[in-house]
């Protein structure tokens, strides 16, 4: 932030007024940001962690696995890269549906979660599974529009942000905890959960490819271009930028923490 304050200043001027709003906005993101992963460490992290053991302790594979899918889609929905990343996509294809898109990486991630889990279950290598993982993207990638394929890959470091990575990890580590314990000759099984996050992260790689596949076979939206790009000029005017922004915000947070609190519940 500091650095673009600089270069907004000195070599790339931007105006008193972009370089306000850039200002302001850096600062409510910064506090928006430490709030949100205090309330990660209080909140998020220790059902994440207890979740995973208490599924693990009761022996139940499907149920595990089950629940694993639906942990890693529900948190996913709350992630506030998602969002982003959605709104993103729609710039390259105004014919995405944002929250067809968001379901779907959702669906990913909590697949690719999935099968984390069980690989840390039955001590799969973990190159073994990033080979037949990244083999399958990349096969789908050969068959994802042009316009598609650089944001797939991207969404992968995208989509696991703040509230998915935490959580993650937390599952893994209530799962590891739990195997260590049951191990017979005493060895340690936090081996076995690394790598969790990485698996993950395949997931919106391989939604999003998947994703244009599907658009590629409908009816393309480009008349629309035009007219978000109107709009968003239009709103990005004035000082109250942040004003006309927030029922939209609020509505999108909203949406995203009713899964997440209902979960807890």
């Amino acid at each position: 932030m500091a650095l673009v304050l600089v270069l907004g200043v000195t070599v790339a001027p931007l105006g008193s007024d972009l370089l306000l709003r850039f200002l302001l906005g850096g600062i409510m993101v910064i506090v928006g940001l430490t709030i949100f992963l205090l309330g990660v460490d209080i909140g998020i992290l220790p059902i994440g962690e207890r979740a995973g053991a208490a599924l693990t302790s009761k022996r139940n594979l499907p149920l595990l696995l089950g629940a694993a899918f639906f942990i890693g889609f529900m948190i996913t929905i709350a992630e506030p890269d998602v969002q982003v990343l959605a709104d993103q996509v729609r710039g390259i294809a105004p014919n995405v549906n944002k929250w067809g898109l968001i379901l779907m990486i959702a669906a990913g991630i909590g697949f690719f979660v999935m099968l984390g889990i069980l690989r840390t279950l039955l001590s799969v290598p973990l190159k073994l599974v990033l080979i037949l993982s990244y083999s399958i993207v990349f096969a789908l990638a050969v068959l994802t529009p042009a316009e598609f394929q650089g944001v797939a890959f991207d969404s992968g470091g995208a989509t696991t942000g703040p509230m998915t990575v935490p959580f993650i990890m937390a599952l893994g580590v209530g799962v590891a905890a739990v195997r260590s314990k049951a191990k017979k000759d005493g060895s340690d099984s936090s081996e076995d959960s690394f790598g969790l996050t990485g698996i993950a992260s395949i997931g919106p790689v391989f939604a999003v490819c998947l994703y244009g596949i599907i658009l590629s076979h409908s009816k393309s939206g480009g008349g629309e271009v035009s007219a978000a790009v109107t709009s968003a000029g239009e709103i990005a005017t004035g000082f109250g930028l942040f004003l006309k922004l927030l029922p939209d915000v609020l509505h999108e947070v909203v949406c995203a923490l009713i899964p997440l609190v209902g979960m807890a519940v």
